[in-house]
């Protein structure tokens, strides 16, 4: 399959020396859903920029279709959407205006009312954007990506603030995109999202790639298709080598919390129930579940996608990001 997008070795270092991308190679297929994950400061909007042409790379090589931005930026401009994290649209035209603005910057635009009924905001075609709910924008600025007829279509977090039946039918308009040839790059803080849309995924930290596939591939990563998760009482659950139990393929601890990954628990929760009996632990809590994405992104960096923004003195949330808008101005 021909791809859509490519890089090879893109970095990019801002003045004062802050390397936010560092020797980065990407192969996006034409027809693909591609999500690009990754915690605060890994580099993926300055990535997602350069990409899009808002950016020029400190070294390597884009390709869009073929092209490339230094000598055919007019004709790749036409081929994409953009669907931003925060787009700032005018509060005071309507929602029909706002789709005619941005449908009047290419040359062959889809219907106003196609995209309209897309996302079901016909009934909100003649409100100004001032009086709709912050779900609501969200939609439009997917219209506004949408009513370029892209061959590909950049999405930034498109599902925040909206509602589980909007987040759906928002799902149903990126796979209709798909099945009509588009190809979509997304970010997204809703691991689940990303396994449900995504056909290949990236995870990216400190400006590289650290692991890439498809979702059931990076699961498949942890040797373990199951994860058993409890919390004990009375012997401390630290005092317990979780990795003698048989069947468990890896341990971590975090926050009272023990995670076991195995590929049959029911082998293991007898012989665990037995090793924290010999020990003089308690079971407080005990579940059981298929390992998901979560999982990985645990297990590669060190934290939880959900709490990006909520830590920003962690390990990967040291305010990276802010140094890059302050370096870029």
């Amino acid at each position: 399959m021909s791809s859509a997008i490519s890089c090879r070795g893109l970095r990019k270092v801002y003045p004062g020396g802050l390397e936010a991308v560092r020797g980065l190679d990407l192969e996006i297929a034409a027809g693909d859903c591609f999500g690009l994950l990754g915690p605060n400061g890994a580099g993926k909007t300055t990535t997602i920029e350069i990409l899009e042409g808002l950016l020029a790379p400190t070294a390597g090589e884009v390709s869009i279709f073929g092209r490339n931005w230094r000598q055919h930026a007019s004709e790749i401009r036409q081929w994409l959407g953009v669907s931003l994290q925060e787009t700032r649209l005018s509060e005071q035209l309507t929602v029909r205006e706002t789709l005619a603005l941005f449908a009047s910057f290419y040359r062959f635009p889809r219907d106003l009312d196609e995209v309209l009924n897309s996302l079901q905001l016909q009934e909100k075609r003649d409100t100004l954007l001032g009086k709709l709910s912050g779900g609501q924008r969200q939609r439009v600025a997917v219209a506004t990506a949408l009513v370029a007829a892209p061959r590909i279509l950049f999405l930034d977090e498109p599902t925040t603030g909206l509602d589980p039946q909007s987040r759906r039918q928002l799902w149903q308009v990126i796979r209709e995109f798909q099945q009509q040839g588009g190809t979509v790059l997304l970010t997204t803080h809703y691991l689940d999202e990303a396994e449900r849309l995504a056909d290949r995924i990236a995870i990216m930290d400190l400006g590289r790639i650290i692991a890439q596939g498809t979702p059931q591939q990076l699961i498949d990563s942890l040797h373990g298709e199951h994860v058993i998760e409890f919390t004990v009482a009375g012997q401390p659950s630290g005092t317990v080598d979780w990795l003698s139990i048989a069947g468990v393929n890896r341990a971590q601890q975090r926050e009272g919390n023990v995670q076991l990954h195995a590929a049959a628990p029911h082998q293991v929760l007898p012989e665990l129930l037995r090793v924290l009996e010999r020990a003089g632990g308690r079971l407080e809590r005990l579940s059981t579940r298929q390992a998901t994405l979560e999982d990985v992104f645990v297990q590669l960096t060190g934290r939880r996608l959900h709490e990006e923004g909520q830590d920003e003195g962690g390990p990967h949330g040291d305010g990276q990001e802010e140094r890059i808008e302050e370096a870029a101005s």
